[in-house]
């Protein structure tokens, strides 16, 4: 497996941004999906990675910039057919390694309550609850978590 930093627009991520916002929106009915607006994301310094088997995108993961300390995880995704063979795993510790080397000093990131497959992965990795932040604020099904980079 392969992670490589690439743009959101690069051919074959839309169909991966469709497969996450068709689960999101499974899971949580009503409920708005957040996802990238690319040319504000590049714009403001985003940072987005895919992973890949030869030519099979397998998922994706992103940070943007919040301030000069604070980084936020966005657009965790693993496709079904390559899900519990550590995939999100290795694109969460990419991005974290990414943000170190950019010398942000915190990670913070938002997840719903009813993916606690993301739950398991942030909480097995150091993430720790925090109050909701930004847009997620009054949000029933956010749950938020940070991380000290």
């Amino acid at each position: 497996m392969r992670i490589s930093a690439v743009s959101p627009a690069t051919e074959g991520v839309a169909a991966l941004f469709r497969e996450l916002d068709c689960e999101l929106e499974a899971r949580y009915p009503g409920n708005p999906c957040r996802g990238i607006d690319v040319p504000n994301f590049e714009r403001a310094g985003g940072y987005f990675v895919v992973a890949q088997e030869a030519d099979i995108l397998l998922g994706c993961g992103a940070f943007r910039p919040l301030s000069d300390s604070f980084a936020e995880i966005k657009r965790m995704f693993v496709r079904s057919t390559a899900r519990r063979r550590g995939v999100g795993r290795s694109v969460l510790r990419h991005l974290e390694e990414e943000i170190r080397r950019q010398k942000f000093r915190s990670i913070v990131l938002e997840t719903g309550h009813g993916q606690p497959e993301a739950i398991g992965l942030y909480e097995s990795e150091g993430y720790f609850p925090i109050p909701a932040f930004l847009d997620y604020v009054g949000n029933p099904v956010s749950r938020c978590y940070a991380k000290k980079a």
